[in-house]
């Protein structure tokens, strides 16, 4: 149970500021749902008007969300970071690119390196069972899963190192990612090699954070960024090959087909 009983100052504000920081902290995610009025006044040990009061003021600051009959969700508040006319000229740049990997690489390093001194037991068990589940879905060759696993891998390291702009930062990052901006991550793991690569990749930061090693849990991370980086520009010089090759291979049939009629 994530929600902890108030036993002073039952107020509103009191209810407020534990559901702030349990969004701060990425406790609770965007589209999580919250658990009746009923059973979360009960859990908070507080009334249900004060509780329709401080959902009242988490929704007028756009932190929750109300279905009519289907409940309070937490709202959609990753993307501050990057406007939707930033996304647009992202799309826009190829520039862009070089510029998100070469962030990542910093950020992603940084953040390892904290995760190794501070993951608690509780996140490293998460990291764990992230991995047990790639590991499986590896096994079963199921690449829509296995990437599926990636993204929460890192989400996950993210939330491990404990730094609340971090880990907001880095969401509206992954949001770019999320929404196939830059590249294809089912594209990345059809390549050949690449599936074995990035699980072997993941496992080494797993074991560093595991182990507590920070500066072999920033450097096998930035490796990691430096490799997919690597690898995205091959396939995409390699799909630009593909592609004039084919054009080449169209226009000589149109040419001998020409030459044929007259």
């Amino acid at each position: 149970m994530i929600f902890s009983s108030i036993s002073q100052n039952r107020t509103s504000d009191a209810v407020v500021n534990q559901l702030e920081r349990l969004i701060l902290e990425g406790v609770l995610r965007p589209g999580d749902k919250l658990p009746p009025e009923r059973d979360l006044a009960t859990q908070l040990d507080i009334s249900r008007p004060v509780l329709r009061d401080a959902l009242k003021d988490l929704e007028q600051r756009n932190l929750l969300r109300s279905r009519h009959g289907g409940g309070t969700y937490v709202a959609n508040v990753v993307g501050t970071v990057f406007t939707d006319e930033i996304f647009d000229l992202i799309r826009r740049h190829p520039k862009a690119q070089s510029d998100y990997f070469e962030f990542r690489r910093d950020m992603e390093g940084i953040i390892a390196e904290h995760a190794a001194l501070r993951a608690t037991d509780a996140d490293k068990l998460i990291l764990t069972r992230i991995m047990k589940s790639m590991r499986g879905y590896h096994e079963e060759g199921d690449l829509q899963k296995e990437s599926e696993a990636d993204f929460e891998f890192h989400q996950a390291i993210v939330e491990a190192s404990h730094n609340m702009l971090m880990m907001h930062t880095m969401r509206s990052c992954y949001r770019l990612l999320s929404e196939g901006l830059f590249y294809s991550r089912i594209r990345l793991y059809e390549w050949p090699g690449v599936q074995e690569a990035l699980l072997a990749q993941h496992e080494q930061i797993h074991e560093a954070i595991m182990n507590k090693q920070p500066k072999e849990a920033r450097i096998t991370a930035q490796r990691h960024i430096d490799y997919v980086e690597h690898t995205i520009n091959r396939t995409q010089q390699a799909g630009s090959w593909e592609e004039i090759s084919r054009m080449r291979l169209s226009q000589l049939a149109d040419r001998n087909g020409g030459k044929q009629g007259s």
